[in-house]
């Protein structure tokens, strides 16, 4: 089956072709640059920039895969989770697509997308995994069973991984995007040279906020920002607080759980340090981990595609009174 899909849920604008699972292309419009002089996303900025760039970006993924929309055998966008403004602007474009060429449509979850971004690699999981999906909007820890079923085993209480890395480079004035920049500096710097809080290190749940407290009231302190030889082991030292939970509370689900599968993914899986340390925990613990490409970590989609495949074979397609949703969340199975 030929799947055409789209993904418009924060700032990135996307659309890909996917074919019986494999990706025959991929194409992602980023506004980076119209959301950095705010030291984030603008929602109504964002929703704009969408509305400019879904009908050129749609064009180029079907000229990549070499096809037209007649060619286009289903259609699978993402519905929620994300900003309802930007969600629209790709839904009303899916659903106007699906009636002209009379296909069927997908609504596909964002979260669960990236998920399945791991299904797009030459190496697949096999059901059931331990699935750690980490962003700027989610730092959530599921057991999957199998297509749609989700059993969370724990959710941040307050901010999302990214988002505390985005936060952290705006105290120091680093510039947006905040865990981009951290990644790159860090590379120079020391991750044992400033001593950052570990929250609930006996739950299963995150918090992150604490972390972004302590870098502030450690700027208080001082008075004055640190010079530009402090701050690689400043975010190296940030950065690792963040890695160290995501790594171990997952690992230790795979165990509790007796499961020897581990997915990464979302936008911080492309962190070059959190990459590396789960290389080694899952070595060390003689796991299997998957980590999708760092194109197919941030938000695009072909993720959204590959899954609404799935959705369409399995149980058809969605009606086209579809609305968008900003909240989502994936079943919770926890006592």
């Amino acid at each position: 089956m030929i799947v055409l899909g789209i993904e418009s849920s924060c700032d990135e604008t996307a659309a890909a072709v996917v074919r019986d699972g494999k990706m025959l292309s991929n194409v992602i419009a980023t506004q980076i640059k119209d959301h950095s002089a705010f030291g984030g996303v603008v929602p109504e900025i964002a929703s704009r920039k969408h509305l400019e760039a879904i009908s050129p970006v749609i064009e180029r993924a079907l000229a990549d895969a070499k096809l037209t929309l007649n060619g286009i055998e289903g259609i699978a966008v993402t519905r929620g989770p994300g900003l309802v403004g930007s969600l629209l602007v790709g839904l009303s474009t899916a659903k106007a697509l699906a009636y002209a060429l009379g296909i069927p449509l997908a609504g596909v979850n964002h979260i669960e997308g990236h998920v399945m971004a791991s299904f797009l690699s030459d190496e697949k999981p096999q059901f059931p995994f331990i699935a750690l999906v980490v962003s700027g909007g989610h730092t959530n820890v599921y057991l999957v069973n199998d297509y749609h079923q989700f059993c969370r085993l724990g959710q941040t209480r307050d901010d999302a991984a990214g988002e505390a890395l985005d936060k952290a480079a705006r105290l120091l004035g680093l510039g947006y995007p905040g865990g981009v920049i951290i990644d790159k500096l860090s590379v120079n710097g020391n991750p044992e040279a400033y001593d950052f809080p570990r929250a609930m290190k006996d739950s299963s749940d995150f918090s992150f906020s604490g972390l972004k407290t302590s870098l502030l009231n450690m700027l208080k302190k001082r008075g004055r920002p640190f010079s530009d030889d402090e701050l690689p082991d400043v975010a190296a030292s940030y950065q690792e607080a963040i890695v160290d939970v995501l790594v171990r509370k997952t690992v230790r689900e795979g165990l509790v759980h007796n499961i020897r599968q581990l997915v990464v993914c979302g936008g911080v899986a492309a962190n070059s340090r959190l990459r590396h340390r789960f290389t080694e925990a899952a070595r060390a613990e003689g796991m299997d981990l998957f980590i999708p490409p760092m194109v197919l970590c941030t938000d695009n989609a072909a993720m959204i595609a590959v899954l609404g495949e799935i959705i369409l074979k399995n149980r058809g397609g969605d009606a086209l009174d579809l609305n968008a949703v900003s909240r989502w969340p994936l079943v919770d199975c926890r006592p």
